[in-house]
């Protein structure tokens, strides 16, 4: 019974040819989506209001060039969600960056 179970899950998860998107695709996407979607309240607050006391620059200067390093993996191996989020959140990063950078108190 169990190995049924086993056979009939991978039956239905199996990329199929007319199958748009794997479910590895569709965890990665959905997963780069979210994670990326967390950068964004901080690059629009600092943007407003140009308060970026609570910024750390090393942890944001460490952190840009481990996304950029992503991105280059993702860029290497092919791979869209890693490619995708990682050029948005290396965006988003890099405008708080930025404005830390250009705004020191």
């Amino acid at each position: 019974m169990a190995l049924n179970r086993v056979i009939f899950f991978a039956l239905i998860y199996k990329k199929s040819p007319h199958t748009m998107m794997s479910t590895a695709d569709f965890i990665g996407y959905l997963s780069a989506f979210l994670t990326t979607l967390a950068f964004v309240p901080q690059a629009l607050h600092s943007w407003k209001t140009r308060d970026l006391s609570g910024v750390s620059l090393p942890m944001y200067s460490l952190f840009s060039l481990g996304v950029a390093g992503w991105l280059v993996y993702g860029l290497m191996i092919g791979s869209w969600p890693i490619i995708l989020a990682n050029c948005i959140t290396l965006l988003l990063a890099s405008v708080v960056l930025y404005l830390k950078l250009t705004h020191q108190d």
